[in-house]
């Protein structure tokens, strides 16, 4: 169900902020027959000449590219861990602790305002967007790969041997090596993300539904910067915002390229490679670009749903064809040991284990603070009418409940296939090819595959087809409905940052510059955290 309103309409009782500037009143308008442009001058042509220039570089520059995105990965997860940790836990505590206070009771959009989605719709919206690429890589991966390292103690990363002394390493205990692995993946999927994301999200939507400023990331800032945010220091932030969100958004792009590369060889004995990975980056970029022009409720809303329902059909065969048992039970005891090891996970200072806290959950940390504009923007969009305590609930708790399912049945499934089949393969298979190796010996292997394949490239559509339109959102000084090729634009260009990451070194160029481009906007998201409370404390409870 929809609202016909306009959204940037309140209702019911709000406490504005009294501005005298307009949307778009900094934009240049430019008709060109039937195309049309309705941009921010300075956010745009910085941020659109800044990706072009690194995409035009780094093809030109790719053997040169790859030691250098190597290096830059390495020195800042292992010299700035303590920070991205930090800066984790102070989000989880920021959400908890306003929607457990009566600032909880504000109602995004005014006292009377109602939601414009049902509950099914923004579910839908917010988990596609969200993580859907990640799930599919990582899922079977990811616990399959510290159930490995804790079982012997030890881990190896870039040839350096590693200890897993702070989480209790299982040494040969195969119980006690999946209990902890399921417990390290969860850490990553669970309340520390989806925290980062709630909280740029709700400042977004509070600034914008309630106190009549434009949707867009310099909004947020207002009662710390004042009039300020609309001139060079707001310019500063909408820029950072523009250029996270968009390599953030390619990470994402290359590892679902990676993995439906490594699908479609497994399954069909397509070429498996760089090349290959170019071409579906193309592909998949052109279908997002026809979502575009369909709109938001026709393009992104129906693809998000039908990827729901396939994602939750090939999660219930999963756990009927396979050890449903152990994953039911799995489930609620992969929470407990999560909550168990919850404290040493998110310990920033006096880590032993290097490997896992630096080459996983550092980057982790930082490759979510690179999406939470692109996925904050857009819980925000969708989320008119809710209250902060329902918001935050759901944001928080829900998506996160779901990641625990997905992880307790995919890795949980293939960990018992190692313990209890002696089903090797699935360890020795390149991480994109992981999960298609567990579906492999499960019942209708060829068709789960292919559903997953196709999970894969329609995550990649709605991921590339929401964060085109958040950049221009961004990008046109917070108009929500700027002309169409503008998204076109930056649709174009997701693709062809993600096409020359993959050519300037694959997974370790793609990871470097969501780290890079995490670091300065992990300080813009930590000073956004007091801008909230400013923001919330003024407003009328419902």
């Amino acid at each position: 169900m929809t609202d016909s309103r306009d959204p940037m309409i309140p209702s019911g009782e709000v406490n504005p902020i009294d501005t005298d500037y307009q949307v778009g009143q900094d934009n240049v308008v430019v008709n060109v027959g039937p195309f049309g442009l309705d941009i921010h001058n300075r956010v745009f042509a910085i941020s659109a000449l800044s990706v072009i220039a690194f995409v035009v570089l780094t093809l030109i520059f790719h053997d040169q590219a790859e030691p250098m995105f190597k290096g830059l990965r390495g020195w800042l997860t292992s010299n700035l861990d303590w920070f991205f940790l930090s800066a984790g836990n102070i989000f989880v505590l920021v959400c908890l602790g306003v929607a457990l206070s009566p600032l909880g009771r504000v109602r995004l959009g005014g006292t009377e305002a109602t939601p414009d989605y049902s509950y099914l719709g923004w579910f839908s919206m917010l988990f596609a967007a969200g993580m859907g690429i990640g799930l599919m890589f990582f899922g079977v991966s990811e616990p399959l790969s510290h159930f490995a390292s804790s079982l012997g103690g030890t881990s190896v990363a870039d040839g350096v041997r590693t200890d897993w002394a702070p989480l209790g390493a299982a040494a040969g205990d195969q119980a006690a090596a999946a209990s902890l692995g399921m417990a390290a993946t969860i850490f990553h999927w669970a309340l520390h993300p989806w925290a980062i994301y709630a909280v740029l999200a709700l400042g977004l939507a509070l600034f914008s539904f309630n106190k009549g400023l434009p949707l867009t990331m310099r909004s947020v800032f207002y009662p710390l910067l004042g009039e300020r945010v609309w001139g060079w220091p707001g310019h500063v932030i909408d820029i950072l915002a523009v250029l996270a969100t968009l390599f953030g958004l390619a990470t994402s792009l290359g590892l679902g390229a990676s993995q439906a590369s490594s699908g479609l060889n497994y399954l069909f004995g397509l070429p498996e490679g760089t090349t290959t990975q170019i071409v579906l980056v193309v592909i998949i970029t052109a279908i997002a670009l026809m979502s575009v022009l369909a709109g938001l409720d026709a393009g992104v809303k129906r693809l998000s749903e039908i990827n729901m329902v396939l994602a939750a059909l090939l999660l219930l065969f999963v756990v009927i064809v396979g050890p449903t048992l152990a994953i039911v039970s799995g489930f609620f005891s992969n929470m407990g040991s999560y909550l168990t090891h919850l404290p040493a996970l998110s310990n920033p200072f006096g880590r032993e284990d290097a490997n896992f806290s630096q080459g996983w959950t550092a980057f982790y940390w930082a490759w979510w603070i690179s999406w939470s504009p692109f996925v904050g923007m857009f819980i925000a969009r969708v989320s008119r009418g809710r209250s902060v305590r329902e918001f935050i609930v759901s944001v928080l708790l829900v998506p996160s409940m779901a990641c625990v399912l997905w992880m307790s049945v995919f890795g949980g499934t293939a960990i018992s296939q190692v313990v209890n089949d002696g089903y090797l393969a699935v360890t020795e298979a390149a991480l994109p090819l992981q999960l298609f190796t567990m579906l492999d010996v499960l019942p209708l292997a060829q068709i789960t595959s292919f559903i997953a394949i196709i999970l894969v490239v329609v995550f990649f559509i709605t991921s590339s087809d929401s964060g085109s339109l958040v950049i221009d959102v961004i990008a046109a000084g917070g108009k929500v409905d700027a002309p169409t090729p503008q998204r076109v634009f930056w649709c174009t260009f997701e693709g062809l940052v993600a096409i020359a990451l993959i050519l300037g070194g694959g997974l370790v160029s793609l990871q470097a510059m969501a780290v890079s481009t995490g670091l300065p906007f992990t300080l813009v998201l930590l000073m956004s955290c007091v801008a909230l409370i400013k923001g919330l404390v003024s407003e009328p409870r419902a």
